[in-house]
């Protein structure tokens, strides 16, 4: 089993489930509801196939390895190479993207127009993802990396609310436009050191002043993917008009890859300009836990505060991976795998009762407690996971984050708790005004609690968030080793320099 291709069968098994639900789309043209179902079924299956491969793979994997394994290698094309692997990073986010994308089919049962392309479009996007964290080219890694605006951008565009296409090419424009400049740098990265091979790349020692045009074009793609401020002002527009899987998506695993490319190329590769922009990094991080915290405390749609408030916790990841320290980057990446489980669940919250009311508005809610209190309880649970309350698992990355950064500069980690000040500002007050008081909008007397479905898509999420707070070790051992190189190497190239 062990030399099966497992990362090319987990990558490729939903585009393998997309093509299959085309093929049955173009033999059944004219049929029924029944059809539309069958999809559905389809598709959670085989994002269940997915994450039981991931599993599989988890069994070979070894913890205390910072290398890659799992390693598939074959030529392809133009001297680029099908090369695929992972370390305990790549491995930990392909573990919370597989885990995600069955509940995001079961938030998308309620779907009921094109669905068959809407399960299609989802299944494509999880390979591109999935591609994303183990390739091992660079070439195909950006082909994963800019594959997937294509379903987003579809999937915000035909299913998103009133103001979609509008949110589409706005998400579709930041990114692209990032991105060409980390193009051009593959490209003359592949003439300097003759290779677009990761592995190869990272033990290669580009030139000081090369490596901060570089930096800088790596950061033009990953700060409007993360996003940071000032480039963050697409992702509060696609996550209000995205449906709400899509929200979930987005939220809990694309953003993920502008932490995870810093992680992956920015250090290691251009450790010089990453030291050098360190206090840049630091002052835009503060900036957007702070001021984006305060912009989520005045919104009135329950989806725009909270991805203001993703555009918050992720300033801390920012924050802990250029401190430059093992406390600060296992932090950073514990702050990835948490808020993916955490937002996820809370744009979950927000389609619970969507769905219901057909309104994000939060003054058109208040007292839910007294006709949904178990819909209280879950998003209660999440609500305190999101402002950081021990226990849950949106504390330990956060404190750690902070740990690191204060060996870094005191004063900038001291600016950056404000922000734990402020999350409970704006996260009580959102549950407050939703869950508690008087029920006085009439529409709200005849509104039912959670179903069986959506008991199932938040039973994950709960286990999740409990076990994270209160075992945390199940992450950090998980990716301690690799946390451990990055910050040796980078450490060690710093010590190097002249």
């Amino acid at each position: 089993m062990s030399d099966w291709p497992l990362l090319t069968l987990i990558t490729f098994l939903p585009a393998a489930g997309a093509l299959l639900i085309l093929a049955a789309r173009a033999s059944a043209r004219g049929a029924n509801g029944g059809f539309d179902r069958g999809v559905r079924l389809m598709a959670l299956i085989v994002t269940l196939l997915t994450l039981g491969l991931n599993i599989l793979a988890l069994t070979h994997f070894s913890f205390a390895d910072a290398g890659f394994q799992l390693v598939e290698r074959a030529p392809w094309a133009l001297g680029v190479e099908y090369h695929l692997g992972v370390d305990g990073l790549g491995m930990a986010l392909m573990v919370l993207t597989t885990a995600l994308m069955p509940l995001c089919i079961l938030a998308s049962w309620t779907i009921e127009k094109q669905v068959a392309s809407y399960m299609v479009l989802f299944l494509l996007l999880e390979t591109l993802m999935l591609g994303v964290f183990c390739a091992l080219d660079l070439a195909l890694f950006y082909v994963f990396f800019e594959g997937g605006l294509i379903p987003m951008f579809i999937l915000i565009g035909v299913w998103g609310g009133q103001r979609r296409v509008y949110a589409a090419f706005k998400f579709f424009l930041y990114t692209l436009l990032g991105s060409i400049l980390m193009l051009v740098a593959i490209i003359v990265m592949a003439r300097e050191a003759g290779t677009t091979s990761i592995p190869a790349l990272m033990e290669f020692e580009f030139g000081r002043q090369m490596q901060i045009w570089l930096w800088l074009a790596f950061l033009a793609s990953f700060a409007v993917k993360l996003p940071m401020w000032p480039v963050h002002t697409w992702l509060p527009d696609a996550h209000v008009e995205a449906p709400t899987a899509g929200s979930v998506v987005l939220a809990a695993i694309l953003l993920k890859m502008g932490g995870y490319g810093f992680l992956r190329f920015s250090l290691p590769m251009f450790p010089d300009a990453s030291s050098l922009f360190t206090p840049m990094m630091f002052t835009l991080s503060v900036i957007a836990i702070i001021y984006t915290s305060l912009v989520a405390w005045r919104q009135t749609d329950m989806k725009k505060l909270i991805a203001y408030s993703s555009v918050a916790h992720m300033g801390f990841v920012t924050l802990g991976i250029f401190s430059g320290t093992e406390q600060g980057v296992q932090g950073a990446i514990f702050q990835m795998l948490s808020h993916g489980i955490i937002s996820g669940a809370l744009f979950l919250c927000v389609g619970v009762v969507y769905d219901r009311m057909h309104t994000r508005e939060i003054a058109a809610y208040g007292g839910l407690v007294h006709r949904m209190p178990v819909y209280a309880a879950v998003f209660m649970l999440f609500s305190l996971g999101n402002v950081g309350l021990p226990g849950l698992s949106g504390f330990p990355g956060e404190i750690l984050s902070l740990v690191g950064a204060f060996q870094a500069n005191a004063w900038f980690a001291a600016a950056a708790t404000v922000g734990v000040i402020l999350a409970p500002v704006y996260g009580l007050s959102l549950y407050r005004r939703v869950v508690f008081g008087k029920l006085e909008n009439p529409q709200l007397a005849a509104i039912t609690d959670m179903n069986t479905r959506e008991w199932i898509m938040f039973a994950p999420l709960v286990i999740g968030i409990l076990a994270l707070g209160l075992a945390p070790s199940l992450a950090l051992d998980f990716t301690r080793a690799s946390a451990q190189s990055i910050v040796a190497a980078y450490q060690a190239a710093l010590g190097a320099a002249p």
